[in-house]
């Protein structure tokens, strides 16, 4: 039974409306609030910092992506989160160049996470390319599959003296770094076993790109006309959900395209267990163009499904806003098969602004990475992501977060 927190308990007035029931092809779609989060606002030098239950931060650190789950070993909330020292580099240099995987854990769904340490990458920056994902780990992903725990991530090295199509012969060590991120699993019988580094790691990545098309400043580059597949040049943003018609699991990610400027673009790739092999499909997923033909570009898909619906579904950043027509945001689609993706009448699913506890709404700069902690009915009840209140990407002072937002049905 889920412990209700201060947070939860208040009266959902003044709330971010989330999900608006809709009716879609005749389909009814619940809705959702967001209830405020217990958080106190602070200032350091030229940026905010948000402390508090609903906000997970690491002194000295930017603290990205998270991904929790209710562990059936001890009724504890566990937390996998993306993390880089700050001080070094700009949150937009360092997320590439040495981000390390934690665990934290809380009581509750909804807040309090409490660090336990590091368990992968530990060193951080420090230059590594003993294996694939060596340098750098980030996206994580948790599922529990059977008996078993699967921690899905990205994982970069830098690949060295590699062939590179570039007007100026050579690429600097961060876009080398960049363009080799690949998807990888992680295998584990408890929490404990994960932080202790008893688990089964994939020794080769889980997904790797099949084409590298990039008109310049490209690794590896792809023969002349090669068609670019969804999985182009990089594969990232892994999520993953089980098919019950056919027995699959189906991987979901993010590649990149230039047709002519850079956009993301998603796919889906099919296999017989959660570790695979998976083996991607040719056609993109969450896929739609405005009536001019410009394609629209996502990021961050977090697919789940729900039995009761029978449909899977979807929430992603929504970069400009064009899925929703509300500015950039987080947004909606739904599937029968897990292929076929459709936009409900209100696809917004939540604005970039956060409600505290004062009732004071807070626009944030950066609201992303979307992992949703589900309830015994498939429904979200907590969602965690990615937040800084100002532009992280210039600064080196760990000014970032992961915020916890309790979602409660209408």
């Amino acid at each position: 039974m889920m412990k209700i927190s201060k947070c939860m308990q208040l009266a959902v007035i003044g709330c971010i409306s989330v999900l608006t029931s809709c009716q879609q092809a005749g389909r009814s779609f619940c809705g959702y609030e967001a209830l405020p989060v217990d958080v106190e606002l602070m200032k350091k030098g030229d940026s905010r910092f948000a402390k508090g239950p609903s906000a997970f931060g690491i002194e000295d650190c930017f603290v990205w992506g998270a991904s929790v789950l209710k562990a059936e070993e001890d009724g504890k909330y566990y937390m996998v989160y993306s993390a880089q020292e700050a001080g070094a580099y700009p949150f937009g240099n360092a997320w590439v160049l040495g981000s390390k995987l934690g665990l934290a854990v809380s009581d509750r769904p909804d807040g309090g996470f409490k660090q336990l340490g590091f368990f992968l990458n530990r060193d951080g920056y420090e230059p590594d390319t003993s294996s694939w994902d060596a340098q750098t780990l980030v996206n994580p992903h948790l599922r529990r599959f059977g008996n078993k725990y699967y921690l899905y991530y990205v994982g970069s090295k830098d690949p060295g003296d590699v062939p590179v199509k570039s007007k100026t012969g050579n690429l600097d060590r961060r876009s080398r770094i960049q363009q080799m991120q690949q998807i990888g699993v992680i295998e584990f019988d408890s929490f404990g076993d994960l932080l202790k580094g008893e688990f089964v790691k994939s020794e080769t990545p889980l997904l790797s790109p099949r084409t590298r098309v990039k008109p310049d400043n490209i690794v590896s580059p792809s023969p002349e006309g090669t068609v670019a597949k969804p999985d182009n040049i990089i594969v990232v943003n892994p999520a993953v959900v089980y098919r019950h018609s056919d027995g699959k699991y189906l991987l979901y990610f993010k590649g990149n395209m230039y047709d002519p400027h850079w956009r993301g673009v998603h796919g889906v790739a099919v296999g017989d267990s959660p570790t695979g092999p998976f083996a991607p499909l040719d056609v993109p997923v969450f896929d739609l163009s405005l009536d001019d033909g410009q394609k629209l570009s996502a990021e961050d898909p977090y697919v789940w499904y729900n039995k009761k619906d029978k449909l899977f579904y979807a929430v992603f950043k929504d970069f400009t806003g064009h899925f929703t027509k509300a500015g950039p945001c987080l947004a909606i689609m739904y599937s029968e098969d897990g292929i076929d993706w459709k936009l409900p009448e209100n696809s917004l699913f939540m604005k970039k602004e956060l409600v505290l506890l004062s009732g004071d709404t807070l626009e944030v700069h950066r609201l992303e990475r979307p992992q949703l902690l589900l309830d015994e009915n498939d429904n979200p009840q907590v969602l965690f992501a990615a937040c800084s209140i100002d532009d992280v990407n210039p600064k080196k002072d760990g000014s970032s977060f992961n915020i916890h937002i309790p979602l409660v049905k209408k």
